[in-house]
């Protein structure tokens, strides 16, 4: 499948901005079934410095920085993929590999899998937690299979927490989302993921896009898509394999993967400061388009 995504950012500013420094997540990754054709980005005013850089994860990142006043800052990114399907899915569903054997293989080879150990370890949005333990116990049984006990928690998660756009922020904590059962993409990734580590399985966050489609007999909206995050789950004897708890569902030819990392902190789209007082407006538009062949 190929798509094409158009990714609008507008901010603007009550009182005029002398200076800004920002760092910006938006160009899609290079995968195995996962093409990136091109990609663009353009900033307006124009900035004084720009520079491109790969981070840890495999990330491409774009830093700028202006220092000539400006009211408003317009970030468009533009960019072409071809994905031919999901990653490792058809391997996991068959294989024998148990959810306990997965905490015992890593530590028996810490050397050789000291790139996958730190999917386990706590990081900035994913604690551990007796709480996030409990609500993901009855998903893990020492005889179940990494790939049932990963539907099953899946499931779980898809049933339990209602999506509410609006009611979280990036900042709730995931024991929060439990208790209330309400969140966004974001809350059932962080979820998904946090209940994984507390079990020893490491667990990668992704962000994204997903092609999105209009209720029958209406016209899709121009920038009605949005950002989308999913889950990536170790397993030793495939590789990565994803799934997407927000839509119950296992990631193929319509995920369009922009970076990968420990959680949302790593891979945020736009970060970073502004020198300036007053109120800031925030203007975001997505569109994702089949390009039909």
């Amino acid at each position: 499948m190929r798509y094409k995504v158009r990714h609008i950012t507008e901010y603007k500013y009550q009182e005029p901005v002398s200076a800004c420094h920002n760092r910006l997540c938006l160009t899609p990754l290079n995968l195995p079934q996962h093409q990136r054709i091109s990609a663009e980005i353009k900033i307006l005013p124009v900035p004084d410095e720009m520079n491109y850089r790969t981070d840890f994860y495999g990330n491409s990142l774009l830093f700028f920085s202006s220092y000539k006043e400006h009211d408003h800052l317009e970030i468009t990114s533009l960019s072409e993929v071809i994905i031919d399907g999901g990653t490792n899915a058809d391997l996991a569903v068959v294989s024998g590999v148990l959810s306990k054997e997965v905490k015992q293989t890593l530590l028996q080879n810490p050397e050789e899998n000291q790139d996958e150990i730190e999917f386990v370890l706590p990081s900035q949005y994913i604690p551990d937690s007796e709480v996030i333990k409990n609500f993901a116990s009855d998903c893990f049984f020492d005889e179940t299979t990494l790939w049932h006990s990963c539907q099953a928690l899946m499931q779980k998660i898809y049933r339990s927490i209602e999506f509410k756009p609006g009611f979280t922020t990036i900042n709730t904590p995931v024991e929060t989302v439990v208790k209330a059962k309400k969140g966004v993409c974001q809350d059932f990734a962080h979820l998904m993921i946090a209940c994984l580590r507390n079990m020893g399985i490491p667990a990668r966050y992704v962000s994204g896009y997903i092609e999105t489609m209009p209720p029958p007999g209406k016209e899709k909206l121009v920038g009605s898509d949005a950002s989308h995050a999913w889950v990536s789950v170790y397993f030793p004897d495939i590789g990565w394999v994803e799934f997407d708890p927000t839509n119950c569902l296992l990631p193929s030819d319509k995920h369009i993967t922009v970076a990968i990392g420990r959680d949302y902190h790593d891979v945020a789209p736009i970060k970073g400061i502004v020198f300036s007082s007053g109120k800031q407006t925030l203007d975001v538009k997505v569109d994702v388009e089949r390009v039909l062949s």
